[in-house]
């Protein structure tokens, strides 16, 4: 006999109804304002970077889709004790990522872009693991394609150049708001 289930149909629509509908207007929907305002910011550190606005947006919109399927599943109460302990260990990960980009930001000649890249690279491996039984390949490239641009080397000096200043100290000041208000 086939197995029905009204709630794991339901996630589903819902998952699919919001990837349709990432974009900047419904991202202001599932995040925050600051957290807004930073994805604002690597948006136009991206589109200088790569010279092509339709790649900023692609990533962007990809990390909100990302973003809001991992929230949509944790609200849903989808993860077990053993994915919720990734879930623990991401969170950590990132918020040591984000300290680490602050103090990057803040002390001169400190940056080392090995040391952030991996970080990232880390986050992306554990979160990669915890949607691994949850969300579709589709996702988990989008998720790979996110984290593997901001990751890239490269970008990160740029970043940490002087041409990017003014966007590194935007970034750096929404970073510093979510960790002290415990967002992050």
């Amino acid at each position: 006999m086939e197995s029905f289930s009204s709630k794991s149909l339901a996630l589903q629509a819902e998952k699919k109804l919001l990837s349709k509908m990432a974009g900047r207007s419904v991202a202001h929907l599932f995040i925050d304002e600051t957290s807004s305002e930073v994805l604002d910011e690597l948006y136009r550190v991206s589109k200088e970077y790569t010279h092509s606005r339709p790649k900023a947006q692609r990533v962007i919109k990809d990390l909100v889709k990302v973003a809001v399927k991992v929230a949509v599943l944790h609200r849903s109460g989808c993860f077990g004790p053993g994915e919720l302990a990734l879930a623990t260990r991401f969170r950590q990960k990132l918020r040591q990522g984000a300290m680490t980009a602050l103090s990057f930001g803040e002390v001169d000649f400190t940056f080392e872009a090995a040391v952030l890249a991996g970080l990232l690279v880390e986050c992306r491996d554990i979160l990669l693991e915890l949607v691994e039984h949850h969300l579709t390949p589709k996702s988990h490239n989008r998720i790979r394609h996110v984290f593997d641009h901001y990751s890239d080397p490269d970008l990160l000096a740029a970043l940490y150049g002087p041409d990017f200043t003014q966007h590194l100290g935007k970034i750096c000041d929404g970073l510093r708001k979510l960790l002290d208000e415990g967002r992050l």
